[in-house]
């Protein structure tokens, strides 16, 4: 059975419904957004990136934001928020020279990213902030998402997020990449507003195989967690409680984040390595600037990992300071 709204079926909390790896009907909302992100580090983290699909309709656009990263790399930015909606069934682009599609490949168990776009390439994360153009590139993606863990949905919210081990190539130009890697994907529909309140989201693979998926939602005056711990062998644990704290360095990027997460008293130090970041802009003028990174993750008990961590930082207006 299907929870007309998507959501957990069954009465079991946090399973997904395979048909919720397909497009949903929009509601009428203008904010109304599917939105399908990918990501992936490979192991000896020389290479990692993330890719987002981001449908809204009611405005007529398609989001392509696609980062490629890596320690001691230059930033590759393959970024549009112009594209033409599609309302077609499945998930595919072909306008603005953004040639991919994003088939779930197996409802639950795979999905892919193939294709190529045009990118802009940067020495510096803060050029995407400063407003540099860049040097003109392309990427190719030839990428399979398999999954790793148990699918998990949100509670409160139709979103779930699926860990991943990742395989294919990646081509920046003409140097190509082999990934064996591991990442992150998920899938969210409903009402996306990135201007009302921020947000810190992380997800890794820690050494010993646990799955930590976490996210702080910072609604002015509330705080939310969501997320859950996946041990290898065990059963899956929602998040009950999260702490995440983050110092702040040039423009606003993070230097180092602190994750402390219940059950199981894990404490984390997060030490973000090289970042994709985004300048989101409403229709209304108002501006989040969305720092997004592959990072490592070291806990207090030992264990480390790699993974992805962001925060969305809503600009506040002047008239509220």
């Amino acid at each position: 059975m299907t929870v007309p709204a998507g959501g957990p079926v069954g009465g079991r909390p946090h399973s997904v419904d395979p048909a919720d790896e397909q497009r949903h009907p929009p509601g009428p909302e203008a904010l109304w957004n599917e939105s399908y992100y990918l990501d992936f580090v490979a192991d000896d983290a020389s290479v990692a990136g993330y890719a987002r699909i981001g449908l809204y309709p009611n405005l007529g656009v398609t989001w392509w934001t696609t980062m490629l990263v890596g320690v001691g790399r230059p930033l590759v930015a393959s970024v549009a928020y112009d594209l033409p909606a599609d309302g077609r069934p499945g998930l595919r682009i072909g306008d603005g020279g953004v040639e991919m599609s994003a088939p779930v490949d197996e409802p639950l168990a795979a999905m892919s990213l193939r294709g190529t776009a045009p990118a802009r390439r940067h020495d510096r994360p803060e050029a995407v902030y400063l407003g540099s153009p860049g040097d003109p590139t392309t990427i190719a993606l030839d990428l399979t998402w398999s999954t790793d863990g148990a699918p998990y949905h949100y509670d409160l919210t139709t979103r779930y997020e699926i860990p991943c081990l990742v395989r294919g190539e990646v081509a920046i130009g003409d140097e190509r990449m082999t990934v064996t890697g591991q990442g992150q994907r998920d899938h969210s529909w409903g009402v996306r507003d990135w201007w009302a309140f921020g947000w810190c989201w992380a997800a890794a693979r820690l050494d010993d195989g646990t799955r930590v998926h976490v996210a702080d939602i910072r609604i002015p005056g509330q705080r939310l967690a969501f997320g859950y711990l996946q041990p290898p062998g065990g059963p899956v644990r929602p998040v009950a409680a999260l702490d995440i704290t983050e110092e702040l360095g040039a423009e606003g990027l993070p230097v180092l984040a602190r994750a402390r997460v219940e059950p199981g008293g894990l404490d984390l130090r997060v030490e973000p390595l090289a970042f994709g970041p985004l300048v989101l802009v409403a229709p209304d003028g108002r501006v989040s600037r969305f720092p997004r990174a592959v990072a490592r993750f070291a806990g207090a008990d030992g264990r480390s990992g790699l993974g992805w961590i962001e925060w969305n930082q809503p600009e506040v207006p002047a008239s509220s300071r």
